[in-house]
Protein backbone atom coordinates (compact mmCIF):
# COMPACT_ATOMS: atom_id res chain seq x y z
CA UNK A 1 0.00 0.00 0.00
CA UNK A 2 0.96 3.50 -0.70
CA UNK A 3 1.79 5.99 2.59
CA UNK A 4 1.35 9.93 2.03
CA UNK A 5 2.75 12.26 4.30
CA UNK A 6 1.62 15.60 3.15
CA UNK A 7 1.66 19.29 5.05
CA UNK A 8 1.33 22.59 3.98
CA UNK A 9 4.99 22.93 3.18
CA UNK A 10 6.30 19.61 1.65
CA UNK A 11 5.32 15.87 1.04
CA UNK A 12 7.46 14.43 3.62
CA UNK A 13 6.71 10.57 2.69
CA UNK A 14 5.46 8.98 -0.51
CA UNK A 15 6.62 5.52 -0.45
CA UNK A 16 4.85 1.97 -0.78
CA UNK A 17 4.47 0.15 3.23
CA UNK A 18 3.86 -3.26 4.55
CA UNK A 19 1.76 -1.20 7.53
CA UNK A 20 1.22 1.97 9.09
CA UNK A 21 0.88 2.57 12.78
CA UNK A 22 -0.79 5.89 14.23
CA UNK A 23 -2.14 7.50 17.50
CA UNK A 24 -6.06 9.00 16.08
CA UNK A 25 -7.94 10.77 19.11
CA UNK A 26 -9.32 7.27 19.94
CA UNK A 27 -6.07 5.61 20.37
CA UNK A 28 -3.72 4.12 18.62
CA UNK A 29 -4.46 1.94 15.45
CA UNK A 30 -2.89 0.10 13.05
CA UNK A 31 -3.55 -0.24 9.00
CA UNK A 32 -2.30 -2.97 6.70
CA UNK A 33 -2.89 -3.86 3.10
CA UNK A 34 -6.93 -4.80 2.24
CA UNK A 35 -8.03 -2.50 5.49
CA UNK A 36 -11.41 -1.90 4.71
CA UNK A 37 -11.56 2.33 3.85
CA UNK A 38 -11.74 4.66 6.95
CA UNK A 39 -10.83 7.99 8.16
CA UNK A 40 -10.28 9.53 11.25
CA UNK A 41 -8.19 12.68 12.97
CA UNK A 42 -4.97 12.14 13.87
CA UNK A 43 -4.01 13.00 17.49
CA UNK A 44 -0.23 14.29 18.76
CA UNK A 45 2.04 11.09 18.28
CA UNK A 46 4.13 8.90 15.87
CA UNK A 47 3.49 7.27 12.88
CA UNK A 48 5.26 4.70 12.38
CA UNK A 49 5.21 2.77 8.50
CA UNK A 50 7.04 -0.85 8.47
CA UNK A 51 8.86 -1.51 4.82
CA UNK A 52 10.12 -5.08 5.50
CA UNK A 53 12.40 -5.53 8.54
CA UNK A 54 12.67 -1.30 8.61
CA UNK A 55 10.62 0.97 10.74
CA UNK A 56 10.06 4.68 9.80
CA UNK A 57 8.79 6.58 12.21
CA UNK A 58 7.40 9.98 12.18
CA UNK A 59 6.06 13.29 13.75
CA UNK A 60 2.51 14.29 12.86
CA UNK A 61 1.11 16.84 14.84
CA UNK A 62 -2.62 16.04 14.65
CA UNK A 63 -4.79 16.01 11.27
CA UNK A 64 -6.92 13.80 8.94
CA UNK A 65 -5.59 10.20 7.81
CA UNK A 66 -7.82 8.63 5.38
CA UNK A 67 -7.17 5.17 4.21
CA UNK A 68 -8.62 3.58 0.70
CA UNK A 69 -7.98 1.69 -2.34
CA UNK A 70 -4.46 0.87 -0.51
CA UNK A 71 -3.22 3.85 -0.04
CA UNK A 72 -3.22 6.04 3.25
CA UNK A 73 -3.04 9.50 3.23
CA UNK A 74 -1.93 11.62 5.79
CA UNK A 75 -2.65 15.77 6.09
CA UNK A 76 -1.18 17.51 9.13
CA UNK A 77 0.24 20.65 9.76
CA UNK A 78 3.61 19.89 11.23
CA UNK A 79 5.30 15.82 10.48
CA UNK A 80 8.66 15.63 10.82
CA UNK A 81 11.14 12.05 9.95
CA UNK A 82 12.83 11.04 13.04
CA UNK A 83 15.77 11.41 11.70
CA UNK A 84 15.38 15.10 10.86
CA UNK A 85 14.28 15.31 14.44
CA UNK A 86 17.46 17.26 17.05
CA UNK A 87 17.33 15.20 19.81
CA UNK A 88 18.72 17.92 21.91
CA UNK A 89 16.49 20.78 20.59
CA UNK A 90 13.25 18.25 21.62
CA UNK A 91 14.65 17.41 25.36
CA UNK A 92 14.99 21.02 25.94
CA UNK A 93 11.16 22.00 24.82
CA UNK A 94 10.02 19.18 26.80
CA UNK A 95 11.96 20.32 29.91
CA UNK A 96 10.64 24.25 29.07
CA UNK A 97 6.74 22.95 28.82
CA UNK A 98 7.30 20.78 31.81
CA UNK A 99 8.08 24.35 33.72
CA UNK A 100 5.38 26.14 32.24
CA UNK A 101 3.31 23.83 33.25
CA UNK A 102 4.19 23.27 37.07
CA UNK A 103 4.04 27.40 36.91
CA UNK A 104 1.10 27.48 34.97
CA UNK A 105 -1.71 30.21 36.69
CA UNK A 106 -4.80 29.70 34.43
CA UNK A 107 -6.24 26.65 33.17
CA UNK A 108 -5.29 27.98 29.48
CA UNK A 109 -1.62 27.67 30.26
CA UNK A 110 -1.98 24.64 31.42
CA UNK A 111 -3.45 23.66 28.20
CA UNK A 112 -0.90 25.51 26.15
CA UNK A 113 2.07 23.61 28.08
CA UNK A 114 0.12 20.32 28.15
CA UNK A 115 -0.19 20.94 24.12
CA UNK A 116 3.68 21.25 24.48
CA UNK A 117 4.91 18.43 26.32
CA UNK A 118 2.74 15.99 24.05
CA UNK A 119 4.70 17.81 21.00
CA UNK A 120 8.53 17.24 22.63
CA UNK A 121 7.48 14.16 23.78
CA UNK A 122 6.33 12.92 20.25
CA UNK A 123 9.58 14.28 18.59
CA UNK A 124 11.57 12.57 21.08
CA UNK A 125 9.97 9.06 20.26
CA UNK A 126 10.19 9.87 16.62
CA UNK A 127 13.86 10.39 17.02
CA UNK A 128 14.95 7.42 19.11
CA UNK A 129 15.29 3.91 17.64
CA UNK A 130 12.97 2.52 20.58
CA UNK A 131 10.27 4.07 22.13
CA UNK A 132 11.24 2.43 25.36
CA UNK A 133 14.21 4.72 25.80
CA UNK A 134 12.15 7.68 26.12
CA UNK A 135 12.67 8.73 30.05
CA UNK A 136 10.25 11.38 31.08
Amino acid sequence: MKLKIITQERVVFDQDVDAVYSKGIDGEFGLLKGHLPMMTALDIGVTRAYIGDEVKKFTTMGGILQFKDEECLILTTLAEPGEEIDEARARQALEQAKLKLKNAQARMDAKRAEAAIARAEARLKARLSGESNLKM
